[in-house]
């Protein structure tokens, strides 16, 4: 299960919801393979930070046209 999901199932229970967040609350990375998400999708693996793009790598090859990259032979 993951954070959002157990978050949203005790969404309406205000002291379990403080409880969970003060002890299950997952760290904010500051640099790492996890610090960056794609912008589209979310995915944290194989992200391209280049020149701001924070992509990663699937979804750039969809958007690179359309961002003005070209395909070099």
């Amino acid at each position: 299960m993951t954070f959002k999901n157990a978050k949203k199932q005790i969404a309406d229970k205000p002291v379990k919801l403080a409880k969970f967040l003060k002890h299950c609350k997952p760290t904010e990375r500051k640099f790492g393979r996890n610090a960056t998400q794609c912008r589209s999708c979310g995915k944290t693996e194989g992200v391209i930070n280049k020149y701001g793009l924070q992509y990663c790598r699937q979804c750039f090859r969809e958007e690179a046209k359309k961002l003005g990259f070209k395909k070099y032979d």
